[in-house]
């Protein structure tokens, strides 16, 4: 299936910023859909096939209450970007390599610091430049940290905590990752030796098209009491990573997707979409993707905390001070490309063990909730938002309306509204890099065309995606960061 051409499917009203998609649209649909947007962004996600991908996964075996998508949705691999699944593996639920993502556990993290823009003014073009000279970015590139094969092994059973040990990180870095920057039952085993071979060389690097390192300014706080626990505050320079699994993560997808691809025949069920190959969660081929994806998501916590790492040597080289001493801590690490095993109510009151695919959507537990930090149990989750690097970023925090309507989950970004080939078309004569310095925003990468791609034009507003989450009670705003420089592949 293509992106090509608009839905034309129903789309009714179901609430706030809620949009549904009957079950009687199809007859193969085993739940309803339903989309999170206002009446603005609804007519942009209409202009692609992304609401036909909700109503495809609608159609998975075993899936729960609805197949549902964030306000930044748009057409994807298999699922929509901003779709959310969760299925159930004792009634023969799936799991969809679709579903999670080519990039496993893409996500982003937060570094705060105790430098104001007015510290760093003058001195972030040679900053910009020094990361951008010394963090690898860009596709195929090489880092500094290589790892043999048993190096990787323990590094995909232990996640972050494996690279801290090593001394590129402290204790508080994974305390302050989702899910304490590891998943259980991770099954390096079950990762091809291509898979690894491509590995060995990228961890700590940043990679190509959405990736970015960018360094930000908070230019509003809407929740002082929640920023304070966040330890932000207008004027304050911050880092925010985008980064994920890199070949190794890209290679696990499209391995289990060949082995996936006669599952459906194998186990007596239809697809109405190839790119939605799954297999029940309990047969063979399901227990090991998830035990390779689980390893590729720890290959993507050590990823982000080797930049993270990298980002503070050149803060301490360029400003001449200790990273700690500029206090460069980490507020959070949050995956976007994952599917985790979570209690959730299903309806009717009724709570299960479900699988949850999270296929750029962003995890958003409300406060309370016994798997975030204590530090942040009385205000919930950090939730990360990166826009584009020509408008801004967001920081909220999960809030109870996300456990009720969307298994606990929020959007992940602005979300695109153009194909990278028309962004190119867009560009075509013009120096995006130049655009940006006149706005005030350093921009470095490996070629024109990747800032072509990335163009703020080629996404929504994320101002307006954050406000349905906002509105519709899943996450609450806290702050809006402004980035100032930025490095993409």
């Amino acid at each position: 299936m293509g992106q090509g051409g608009g839905y034309g499917g129903p789309l009714e009203a179901a609430g706030v910023c809620q949009w549904r998609i009957p079950r009687s649209y199809r007859e193969d649909m085993r739940v309803e859909g339903l989309i999170f947007a206002d009446d603005a962004l609804i007519e942009q996600i209409k202009k692609d096939q992304g609401p036909e991908q909700v109503v495809n996964v609608a159609t998975l075996p075993g899936i729960q209450k609805a197949s549902l998508a964030m306000p930044d949705i748009h057409w994807g691999y298999g699922f929509c970007i901003g779709g959310v699944a969760a299925t159930d593996p004792e009634q023969g639920g799936v799991i969809s390599p679709g579903g999670v993502g080519y990039d496993i556990n893409c996500g982003v993290r937060l570094l705060r610091s105790n430098l104001e823009w007015t510290d760093v003014k003058e001195r972030v073009r040679p900053l910009v430049d020094r990361l951008f000279h010394d963090i690898p970015t860009g596709m195929g590139q090489r880092g500094r940290f290589v790892f043999d094969k048993p190096e990787l092994v323990r590094l995909m059973e232990q996640g972050a905590s494996f690279v801290v040990k090593k001394g590129f990180g402290t204790e508080r870095d994974v305390e302050f990752a989702e899910a304490g920057g590891r998943l259980d039952g991770a099954d390096p085993g079950r990762v091809s030796d291509r898979a690894i071979a491509r590995g060995a060389d990228q961890c700590g690097t940043l990679g190509s098209g959405n990736h970015f390192l960018e360094v930000q300014v908070v230019d509003r706080v809407l929740d002082p009491a929640a920023a304070e626990v966040m330890g932000l505050h207008e004027g304050q320079v911050t880092v925010l990573i985008h980064s994920g699994s890199r070949g190794l993560g890209y290679q696990v997808c499209d391995d289990y997707l060949k082995v996936f691809k006669n599952a459906p025949k194998k186990y007596g069920f239809s697809l109405p979409d190839w790119q939605l190959a799954c297999a029940p969660v309990r047969s063979p081929e399901g227990q090991d993707y998830l035990g390779a994806m689980r390893a590729a998501a720890n290959y993507a916590w050590c990823n982000r905390q080797l930049l993270t790492h990298q980002a503070r040597e050149v803060f301490a080289a360029v400003l001449g001070k200790p990273w700690e001493s500029l206090g460069m801590d980490l507020v959070y690490d949050v995956a976007h490309n994952i599917a985790k095993f979570e209690e959730h109510d299903v309806g009717g009151g009724v709570r299960k063990e479900v699988c949850v695919h999270r296929k750029g959507a962003t995890r958003a537990f409300p406060p309370g909730h016994p798997e975030i930090p204590a530090a942040y149990q009385e205000v919930g989750q950090p939730v990360i938002i990166p826009g584009s690097m020509g408008t801004a970023s967001w920081v909220l925090a999960g809030q109870p309306g996300s456990m009720i309507h969307s298994f606990g989950t929020s959007c992940h970004g602005a979300g695109r509204m153009m194909s990278r080939t028309a962004a190119v078309r867009l560009a075509e004569g013009r120096r995006i890099d130049r655009e940006l310095d006149a706005i005030g925003i350093i921009a470095r990468a490996r070629g024109h065309k990747g800032l072509a791609e990335e163009q703020p034009a080629a996404y929504k507003d994320v101002d307006l995606v954050v406000d349905v989450v906002d509105k519709v009670g899943i996450s609450k705003k806290v702050a809006r960061l402004r980035p100032v420089g930025v490095i993409k592949g």
